[in-house]
């Protein structure tokens, strides 16, 4: 266990740590006791049937989401429903390698799954807040992966999903992308096998996955019309140096690692012996998919592949020329896409 200070209140604002007790995991590892962090927003009802989960995407907490995507001007409204954000595993605020108990910390932290993810929040909903049934899960990224998670692992508990910018069966071109993220964390000798005392030790891996992400995680457009300058950069090095590279250099490399590990291997399909048609088949809840049109991680022809095969879905592509990092909602028109898709979206009857 190492201390970051990044992962905090400071940083983080209000949210709780919720202990769901021992979790066995499906690749034969256990986390004691695995905690998770819990932020909340509205006020649960007494039928305990208005609430709406939101899972976390890679590097990201429920920070994000409170900031651009829930409030009362927003589809996302707590004064309508309960919305629950639980920060995945990994997340360095939820159980982690970085704050993990010493027998299980760092470089011995056992590999997760998404679906361990999904097991471990349906725990902490059902038994922490006696919640059994969602109007929504939705998660963009990672928490798409998690959102189709859910709807077929528990088509009974979900009434309706909302995967943004992101599959239910990762590619063999996202495996690849993420394994070079994992490089350029490895390949620095700071990184000593997982074994470093502060992130601090490996900020050149770091700064090379901001790098990465810089490529990949922004459209081609974004570059061209230098979009950067309404972020109030003057060039593109500025916009790396003040933007992308603190944003991952504050952050622990093991954590980043366990997400990575996780996305590279997401696949609903397992659920069915491989047959992603059977897994999709599963799912009942309402859905929109909504990949965005820019994405060089999810392109909308991959997304729309998966829609086709699940019945109760529709596709709503999100217009965004910063491409898969949209989702942090610079762009003044990306909310309001979101906002009106999950409006019509938790307004249709199931």
């Amino acid at each position: 266990m190492i201390d970051n200070p990044f992962y905090s209140h400071e940083f983080h604002g209000d949210y709780d740590l919720v202990s769901i007790g021992r979790l066995e995991l499906e690749e034969g590892g256990v986390i004691p006791d695995c905690r998770l962090a819990v932020a909340t927003f509205g006020t649960l009802n007494e039928a305990k049937d208005n609430a709406i989960l939101v899972t976390t995407w890679y590097s990201g907490t429920h920070q994000i989401w409170r900031d651009a995507y829930i409030g009362p001007d927003h589809a996302l409204n707590p004064d309508e429903y309960f919305i629950v954000v639980i920060d995945q595993i990994g997340s360095g605020l939820s159980t982690s390698p970085h704050n993990a108990p010493d027998e299980i910390s760092m470089s011995k932290f056992p590999h997760v799954r998404i679906g361990d993810d999904v097991v471990a929040q349906e725990r902490l909903l059902r038994e922490h807040f006696g919640i059994e049934t969602l109007q929504l899960v939705v998660g963009g990224s990672m928490g798409a992966q998690q959102t189709y998670e859910w709807a077929v692992r528990f088509p009974e508990k979900v009434l309706r999903a909302a995967p943004i910018a992101g599959t239910a069966q990762n590619t063999p071109h996202d495996f690849l992308y993420t394994k070079a993220l994992v490089d350029t964390i490895t390949c620095d000798p700071g990184w000593n096998g997982g074994e470093y005392a502060s992130n601090t030790e490996v900020v050149d891996g770091l700064t090379r996955h901001a790098g990465i992400w810089a490529v990949m995680g922004f459209s081609t457009e974004f570059w061209k019309q230098e979009v950067w300058r309404a972020l109030d950069f003057d060039s593109k090095e500025a916009f790396l140096a003040g933007f992308l590279e603190p944003y991952f250099t504050a952050m622990d490399p093991n954590d980043l690692l366990c997400m990575a590990w996780k996305w590279q291997r997401g696949d609903v399909a397992r659920h069915t012996g491989g047959d992603l048609d059977a897994a999709l088949g599963r799912i009942t809840a309402r859905t929109f998919v909504m990949p965005i049109d820019e994405d060089m991680f999810f392109p909308v022809r991959d997304c729309r592949a998966e829609q086709e095969k699940i019945k109760t879905s529709e596709l709503r592509v999100v217009e965004d020329v910063l491409g898969h990092l949209g989702l942090f909602a610079v762009a003044p028109t990306y909310m309001p896409q979101i906002d009106a898709h999950l409006a019509e979206l938790l307004g249709t009857s199931v």
